[in-house]
């Protein structure tokens, strides 16, 4: 069953003078449809101004189509009445973790969202207590956010989103402020509450790293998508991706480059393990 769908979704950003006339209108999604299954694991790259943070507060419902349709869990994002269940249906989690932790206690702002949902106190706390243990935080519950790594603050405001029982978790660039133990916590994370929790995610980064493990992958330029396949689809298509701006794992970078000296190992590479595999193969 389809957790996302999205069709023909054009975007426009309008800007006005004074006058209230407009000035310039930028297309920042042009045309785009795709479609993300339940419990799948979906990563959106591109260069900076590709479009896919703005398609990902589509989904949120934080903006409206200027052209197409978006559909959450099968709610038209265009109906306010659907507005209150898509946002619990689709957790958001944005790229500065401190612009999302609000309380001074832990476990009291993982549980700041379900209890804007109305949920019985006595609830709120197994699910701040599960949700805290499902991102490997539940030691830190009553310390202060401000104490906190920044993986670790990440790591709490999933779990804030968590708690809230989403089917899906929508991450804008959510390691674009972190140093790379903190990139590795978040994404283990993620990648947990997929494989465990069965929860539908939506990965939007620059990292090419982060995003091998994904299911499948859609490449976006100038609001369109320009690719899309499995990772070892897409990063087997080096001169192709690097046409849109964009780098690819190294060793999938090393693996390309042995090839083309004449290595006799397979195209898209994308671990160390699957190199040295390769590499090993060569002398068997």
């Amino acid at each position: 069953m389809e957790m996302i769908k999205v069709e023909d979704l054009a975007f426009e950003y309008i800007r006005r003078n004074e006058e209230g006339d407009v000035e310039s209108i930028n297309r920042a999604i042009d045309g785009v449809s795709l479609d993300v299954k339940k419990g799948d694991f979906i990563a959106i790259i591109g260069a900076n101004g590709s479009g896919k943070s703005t398609l990902a507060k589509h989904i949120n419902a934080i903006l409206y189509p200027s052209e197409g349709t978006v559909w959450v869990n099968g709610m038209n994002t265009l109906k306010e009445e659907n507005l209150w269940e898509i946002r619990r249906s689709a957790g958001m989690v944005f790229q500065n973790p401190d612009n999302q932790i609000i309380a001074t206690v832990v476990e009291e702002d993982v549980g700041f969202g379900p209890e804007n949902l109305g949920v019985p106190t006595d609830e709120i706390w197994e699910r701040v207590e599960k949700s805290l243990k499902a991102v490997g935080m539940l030691e830190y519950r009553n310390q202060s956010p401000n104490k906190l790594s920044g993986g670790q603050k990440q790591r709490v405001a999933i779990a804030g989103i968590m708690a809230m029982k989403p089917e899906c978790i929508v991450l804008d660039e959510p390691t674009a402020m972190l140093d790379p133990d903190g990139r590795k916590e978040v994404i283990s994370t993620v990648r947990l509450l997929n494989q465990h929790e069965k929860i539908t995610v939506l990965l939007i980064t620059h990292h090419m790293d982060e995003v091998i493990n994904a299911d499948k992958v859609f490449v976006m330029e100038h609001g369109k998508i320009v690719m899309q396949g499995s990772p070892r689809e897409i990063f087997s298509r080096i001169p192709e991706i690097k046409k849109y701006r964009l780098d690819v794992p190294q060793v999938t970078e090393l693996a390309y480059e042995l090839r083309n000296a004449g290595v006799d190992i397979p195209e898209g590479i994308l671990s160390a393990d699957e190199l040295v595999q390769a590499l090993e193969n060569l002398g068997a």
